[in-house]
């Protein structure tokens, strides 16, 4: 009779646990857009969550050590016009936040040190340059003030934040709704899922697509694709048979993955979680009441599943704190923020161990805030890995650092203008504004016009059938 071993994995007995009821943040009106965004966005100091709000789009922001109930009239992050779909804290700066909305813009957001104290409705720079909703926000991971943003106009802008500037557009690559962006380690590269099926591996400074697989899971629902330490890919999706299926893929030849592995029937999308210190995957299905985790590995089958942390609450969304929030005396290895409908409940993640001292095969050293490069040095091709940092003796988070915008103007570079030239000045500026106009009416007529030819294409299938039938 052969005997199964079992596979020897430190991370084999990951425990998770909610928090107490008194350290959850009670009675938030979650967001019910339609959307397959986390809602939820932490940081060492913040948890940010996107709310219902009446006349436009609005989310909460609190410090971690503000649990309880949180008052209704609470003060807002309330810029936008639309529901907001997307946040994503900035990696190198605690205070600032990006979002996306129906109303087709991206805003960043500086948060006072303590949090907010009246409603914020100023952001400190608007990114304008989708024509439909943005449901994607993502900032670079070493390179400061870069900041990608993917639309339902199946764009991806990626912007110089410092100046407030679309760098690169990446507008031919993808035939329909973007479902995810996910930038590789050092950010030199873009991973994507589309509804059209495929997987796409982008250099997004050359503007070119390096791989690509078609229908990396044959399901009609939303895929899910991020870069791996190591470069390979992870997706996530759903198999003709609408089981869901997890998939692990060479970056460089996607002709075949890795490894498949098919996991139940439920037909929520699954948000993957990654931590690249521990090579740990978690699994948060939009509408679940659990979260599933799995060690990824050079052996066969290469993703390993480890267990599964279960609640009696379905989750609305989920954040996803970074490893230096995260309590190194508890041998906390992963700390998430799930949404009730009306609540935010931390779960802890922990390995148990005996002894109380650092752990040092848990916590390799991490990614750190500070940034790598500046944005224009990635603009220019260069890489960098992130910065890594030592969690021995905890993290002490930096002090508040302003985010500067510096608006590019060629009029500031010219000398004063004299009397006369003034009006010239007054005439350019509104043939600029007229240009603006001209260039969005032309972008309305061609999207209408390859509407019309799709419609027209249509109807003359249709009217294909229809003199088959007859016959």
């Amino acid at each position: 009779m052969l005997r199964r071993v079992v596979r020897q994995s430190k991370f084999r007995h990951v425990f998770g646990q909610a928090v107490r009821n008194d350290q959850c943040y009670d009675d938030i009106r979650v967001s019910r857009v339609t959307w397959d965004s986390s809602f939820c966005a932490v940081n060492p100091k913040f948890v940010a969550i996107i709310i219902e709000a009446s006349g436009g789009g609005a989310f909460l922001v609190l410090p971690l050590q503000k649990t309880g109930r949180i008052d209704k009239v609470y003060p807002t992050v309330c810029g936008h016009t639309g529901p907001v779909l997307d946040i994503e804290w900035c990696p190198h700066n605690d205070h600032v936040i990006a979002s996306g909305s129906e109303d087709c813009t991206v805003m960043v957001w500086q948060i006072p040190e303590n949090g907010l104290e009246t409603a914020l409705s100023e952001p400190v720079v608007v990114l304008e340059g989708h024509s439909k909703r943005v449901g994607i926000v993502s900032w670079h991971p070493t390179a400061r003030n870069v900041l990608l943003s993917a639309g339902c106009d199946n764009q991806i802008i990626i912007w110089n934040v410092g100046t407030g500037e679309t760098m690169i557009n990446l507008e031919d690559m993808h035939p329909d709704v973007i479902f995810s962006v996910s930038w590789s380690r050092n950010g030199s590269l873009l991973c994507t899922a589309c509804k059209d099926k495929k997987v796409r591996v982008i250099d997004p400074r050359k503007k070119k697509i390096i791989a690509e697989k078609d229908k990396a899971h044959e399901g009609a629902r939303p895929m899910r694709a991020i870069f791996l330490a190591d470069g390979n890919i992870f997706t996530t999706g759903f198999s003709r048979m609408s089981e869901r299926q997890l998939a692990l893929w060479k970056s460089d030849n996607m002709d075949e993955p890795i490894c498949v592995q098919e996991m139940d029937t439920s037909n929520g999308v699954l948000l993957p979680f990654y931590d690249p210190d521990t090579n740990i995957v978690y699994l948060c299905g939009k509408g679940d009441s659990s979260i599933r985790y799995f060690e990824i590995t050079d052996e066969a089958p290469f993703v390993h599943y480890l267990n599964t942390f279960s609640t009696k609450e379905p989750q609305r969304g989920m954040g996803y704190m970074p490893k230096r929030g995260l309590d190194v005396n508890k041998c906390e290895i992963a700390r998430f923020y799930k949404l009730h409908e009306r609540k935010c409940e931390p779960i802890i993640m922990t390995v148990p161990r005996k002894s109380d001292l650092f752990q040092d095969d848990l916590y390799p050293d991490t990614a750190g805030p500070d940034p790598a490069l500046e944005a224009e040095e990635w603009f220019a091709g260069k890489n960098g890995g992130p910065i890594l940092i030592s969690l021995k003796d905890g993290y002490v988070s930096t002090k508040n650092r302003d985010l500067k915008v510096v608006k590019t103007n060629v009029l500031e570079t010219k000398p004063a203008p004299k009397a006369e030239n003034i009006s010239t000045i007054s005439r350019l500026e509104k043939h600029t504004c007229t240009q603006h106009k001209l260039d969005e009416v032309l972008r309305e007529f061609k999207s209408l016009r390859d509407r019309v030819i799709l419609q027209d294409r249509r109807i003359a299938r249709l009217e294909e059938q229809v003199a088959k039938v007859a016959m």
